[in-house]
């Protein structure tokens, strides 16, 4: 089913809503480069199909991941640039843009920062402005690093539109709402003498950048995903530099990928 995933599309398209849709994603250090692919096996990785790739750039104070379609075209003002994510100096704050409308009434950001990124369109339809989908934010964690971060997300999603792995049902968005997610709380093990997470065999490396976000309960969402159990986004260390990414509705890729960027560095604010 995730090889109908189409190409590129769909990377902006919610994920499937009756089960989530396996990725995993690579990180070159030296680079400081990120690359997501869709899983192609039930492997924790494989040779993959390449979906996304991102670099993290220092500006200042800030940091910036430029988040593009091309591997080999990761600068600001890329032709394939396709969003970005930008941190605040502690790297707890995190804002995520998009570099084209993805619904009526998306925020448009004419802001100095704005400006500097990509300005050339990748298509007809997408605009040179940056606008605002999305924020995560890290809070101080009573646990450091005996636990996953403590994170909040507030998410912009379209409503009624087809997912990533139906393209039949594929429609335009006309309307958009908040999603809200945070970090799934982590319980006791008597065993094992610390606070863990269930990933069902798909992270294997305990890491304090391992988490999984659900939407609070008693939240009104028109997409039914309120009840802090049903797992929206998984990510978790599986080797040195490989990680795996699990999303589903109402969540795209891209969106995902740019969440789980923001889990790459220190957090000396938070840990």
């Amino acid at each position: 089913e995730c090889g109908r995933i189409t190409f590129p599309s769909s990377l902006k398209q919610p994920g499937p809503r009756d089960a989530p849709m396996h990725c995993f994603i690579r990180r070159n250090k030296s680079t400081s480069t990120f690359y997501l692919y869709l899983s192609l096996t039930q492997a924790l990785t494989d040779k993959g199909k390449f979906l996304l790739a991102a670099r993290r750039f220092r500006h200042g104070a800030h940091t910036e991941y430029i988040i593009s379609y091309d591997s080999d075209d990761l600068y600001p003002g890329s032709n394939s640039g396709v969003g970005k994510l930008r941190s605040d100096f502690l790297g707890t704050k995190f804002v995520m843009y998009d570099n084209q409308k993805p619904y009526d009434g998306a925020k448009s950001l004419k802001s100095r920062s704005s400006r500097r990124f990509a300005t050339k369109q990748i298509s007809p339809h997408v605009s040179g402005d940056n606008l605002e989908v999305g924020q995560v934010s890290y809070r101080f964690n009573f646990l450091k690093s005996r636990g996953p971060r403590r994170m909040h997300c507030s998410i912009q999603c379209p409503v009624g539109q087809g997912t990533a792995s139906d393209p039949s049902k594929e429609k335009p968005p006309s309307t958009s709402s908040s999603l809200s997610l945070k970090n799934k709380a982590p319980r006791w093990h008597d065993h094992l003498q610390c606070w863990c997470l269930n990933f069902h065999g798909r992270v294997t490396v305990a890491s304090v950048k391992n988490f999984q976000l659900v939407a609070p309960a008693g939240t009104s969402d028109p997409w039914g995903v309120g009840d802090e159990e049903t797992v929206i986004l998984q990510f978790g260390k599986i080797e040195d530099d490989a990680f795996t990414m699990d999303f589903r509705h109402p969540l795209s890729a891209y969106q995902a990928f740019a969440i789980c960027l923001t889990s790459f560095g220190t957090k000396l604010a938070c840990e």
